[in-house]
Parts: C-alpha cells; sequence; structure tokens
C-alpha cells in the first residue's frame, strides 16, 4: 500500500476493499480521532486498532484492550475505572483501571455495543471532559487516552432501540472504518492461507509443502461465517493433520469445509455447460464422499444412495483413483 505506514503496509491483502480500509487507517492514525470500526467477528478488528496505535504519536504508550462483552456490568466497571479500597466487599485495595492504565496511549474497546447503559455515561464523560472517578472514590483523574472502539453489532438500531446513548454514539463514530467480511475479499482467502501455514508450521516445528489444488479449491469455495479468524483456526487444525513433508488435503480440512452447497457454488464458479458443470459437481461430491468414509467404497456408495457398481461406474468416468 504506497504510502502507507509500516503498521499498515504488514497487513496482508490484495482485495481492493480492504485496501482502502488500510488507506483510511492510515488517514486517521496521526490524529487523536476517535474511531469506530465496525464488521462482523473475525474480521480483524482489533488488528486495524492497533495497527492506527503503531501508526500514531501515541505509539510508544501503552495499547488496552477492554471486551466488554465478556465482563458483567458491575466488574465492567471496575475494570474500565477502578475502585478504591473498601468500594465493595472484596474491594481490599485500591486498583487502577483499564482507562488509566491506557494514559499516554490507546484504550481499544472491543464489543462496545455492549456496554451498559451506566456505563455509557461514565465512558462520555472521559471522552468529553478527559476525567473521571474510580468505583468508590470522589477525586477526579485526569486522563489522556485516545478511544478506538469495535462492534459486530449495529449500533445505529441499537440507538433506536434507545439500547445506545445518542451523544456517545456520535463521539465514539466521529471516524468510522466498515470491515469487510473474507468472503468478499476472494483475493485474500489463498493469500492469508500461505501466511498461516507459514506461521504455524514454523510454531508447531512441522514441514508442510503447502495445499493441494483441491484443498485450495475447497477453501476458496467456502463462505467462511467466521471469517479472518476461522480461516487461521481451519489452517492450523489442517497442519496438525496433515503428514510431516506432505500436502494439505481435503480430508485434512474440517467437514464443515466440504458440504454439498460448497461444492455445487465450487462447481458453478467454472466455465462449462450446464451438463459439464453438474458432472464437475458430481466428481466432486463422490471425491468428498469418499475422502469422509477413508476411501471405503461400499461406505460410500451407500451414503450416496446408490450401488457400488454404479459407484465404480461413476470413478471410472470421472478417472477419480
Amino acid at each position: 500500500m504506497g504510502g502507507g505506514s509500516i503498521a499498515f503496509n504488514a497487513i496482508v491483502t490484495e482485495a481492493p476493499e480492504m485496501q482502502a480500509v488500510l488507506r483510511m487507517g492510515a488517514q486517521v492514525a496521526p490524529t487523536d480521532a476517535t474511531v469506530l470500526i465496525l464488521g462482523e467477528s473475525g474480521t480483524g478488528k482489533e488488528l486495524i486498532a492497533r495497527a492506527i496505535h503503531e501508526a500514531s504519536p501515541r505509539r510508544e504508550g501503552p495499547f488496552i484492550k477492554v471486551d466488554c462483552a465478556a465482563l458483567p456490568e458491575g466488574l465492567l466497571e471496575s475494570e474500565l475505572f477502578g475502585h478504591e479500597k473498601g468500594a465493595y466487599t472484596d474491594a481490599k485495595t485500591r486498583r487502577i483501571g483499564m482507562i488509566e492504565s491506557a494514559h499516554g496511549g490507546t484504550l481499544f474497546l472491543d464489543e462496545v455495543g455492549d456496554l451498559p447503559l451506566s456505563t455509557q455515561i461514565k465512558l462520555l464523560r472521559v471522552l468529553q471532559e478527559r476525567e473521571f472517578t474510580r468505583v468508590g472514590g470522589n477525586q477526579t483523574i485526569r486522563v489522556d487516552v485516545r478511544i478506538v472502539s469495535a462492534t459486530h453489532q449495529d449500533l445505529e438500531k441499537l440507538r433506536q432501540e434507545g439500547k445506545f446513548r445518542d451523544d456517545l454514539y456520535y463521539r465514539l463514530s466521529a471516524f468510522t472504518i466498515h470491515l469487510p467480511r473474507l468472503r468478499s475479499r476472494g483475493e485474500d482467502i489463498l493469500l492469508l492461507a500461505e501466511q498461516f501455514l507459514d506461521k504455524y508450521s514454523e510454531a508447531d516445528r512441522k514441514l508442510v509443502l503447502g495445499l493441494s489444488p483441491e484443498a485450495a479449491d475447497l477453501l476458496m469455495a467456502y463462505g467462511w461465517p467466521g471469517n479472518v479468524r476461522e480461516l487461521e483456526n481451519e489452517v492450523h487444525g489442517a497442519i496438525a493433520k496433515a503428514d510431516q513433508g506432505g500436502w494439505i488435503l481435503p480430508e485434512h480440512l474440517s467437514s464443515g469445509l466440504r458440504t454439498v452447497e460448497d461444492l455445487v457454488r465450487l462447481a458453478g464458479d467454472r466455465e462449462g455447460s450446464l451438463n459439464g458443470i453438474l458432472a464437475q459437481v458430481e466428481r466432486l461430491i463422490i471425491k468428498e464422499k469418499l475422502a469422509r468414509h477413508g476411501g471405503n467404497r461400499t461406505a460410500t456408495a451407500k451414503s450416496l444412495g446408490i450401488s457400488r457398481v454404479n459407484l465404480h461406474q461413476k470413478l471410472a468416468k470421472h478417472r477419480i483413483e
């Protein structure tokens, strides 16, 4: 990405939609504007937030992440704002909160749509006044922190339903970045898969030559509802199942990646007549069923609802070993 910072250049992509995201990130990073990152789970919202921090004048300061969906309301306020000794029964000592810990750096609020309304009011004060008080305390604490937030939820809808404050929404969304889902980044699927192969082959000390053409086809055909995170987990699991010094084969991939719908989509993406496409679908499904049954032709024929003789004929027709 020409002209971008090192932090954004390190993100692997060839997809135009994602390259536009990186340009926006590089544009806003040098400023102190709040940033809202929207996108489905697993699209890389934290990756973009970290890149914004690393490309900003605050890069030498801390990057503190808070998962707003993982903590109950009472504990979340203590995590964010800290508490004084005696604030509640188990508060035996003073606790410094995440906002205070992020002083001079960036506070990343992941899944900000899950913030309860009572906490939203206190967060708004931090954004407006750059100050807060710890839970159970009355001392005003000044803080210099940039807030980057992210969510997979529709904040506009939550706002209309009265579940998210208008004023906080407008403060957080001063600069909004929308991350595309992986399925719309077709150019990146194999690019990212190869990156994860290199990463985990080295980490697990296991030599894997790469993706077989059939495995690559299945990765390209799949819808990736879990986005980049799902792809990363899939590749890591496939390395564990593959032979040392071998290739990633279709049988090393999760069964969920080898559904009939994906095989049909894969065949339909190819050029050819309807009969030719239907023949490709039949060939892919037979190969998938064979792999699922470990090459057992009797079990494969039964799962397809055809005779063993009929299966043998189709194997010969499609030149399937």
